[in-house]
Formats: structure tokens, sequence, C-alpha cells
């Protein structure tokens, strides 16, 4: 069974870089395909990032990583730079945790 999943899953990502590849080159050079494009990595990146702080499973979870991300949130605000941020927030979810 786990064999057919990663060859059907194959197969389809395969179909889909090929889509991506026949497209003309008139549709991906338009304004709007450029900015959904540009956009999509945030968003794809910000998903993953609520999930892994927000989610166990199926359920929803406020500990100590949603402290960590509440902390990067205000140090982003006050315009920090990043391995700041990512200090900030990995000191506050360590000692959260300890706690």
């Amino acid at each position: 069974m786990i064999w057919a999943t990663v060859l059907i899953s194959s197969v389809g990502c395969f179909l889909l870089k090929y889509a991506g590849m026949a497209m003309p080159e008139a549709w991906l050079s338009s304004p709007r395909v450029q900015r959904i494009a540009n956009l999509m990595p945030v968003a794809l990146l910000s998903a993953l990032v609520i999930a892994q702080t927000f989610g166990v499973g199926q359920t929803l979870v406020f500990d100590e990583r949603a402290a960590g991300v509440g902390v990067a949130i205000v140090v982003l605000l006050l315009r920090a730079p990043f391995p700041v941020v990512v200090v900030a927030a990995a000191v506050t979810s360590a000692l959260l945790h300890r706690l």
C-alpha cells in the first residue's frame, strides 16, 4: 500500500512540474501571476509556522511555543534584526518550558 502511495505521489508531482513547464510564457509573465508567485512562499511559511505552533494532532494548543511566537512578533514590530528575533523567541520558549 505504501509503495502505491509513493508511486502515485511521484507521478502527481511529475505531472504538476510538467504542467508548470508547459505553461505559455505570456501567462507566466502576467503581473497578476508574478504578484501571486511572490506571495506564495510567505503564505506557505506562515501556514507552517501556525500549524507547528498551535497544533498537536487534531487539537489546538497554546503553550510555550505560542509565547515564543508572540515575543517574536513584538520584537519584529520593534524593528529588531532577525537574529535578535529568533534568539528572543527561543529564550522565551525555553524559559517557559523549564517552568
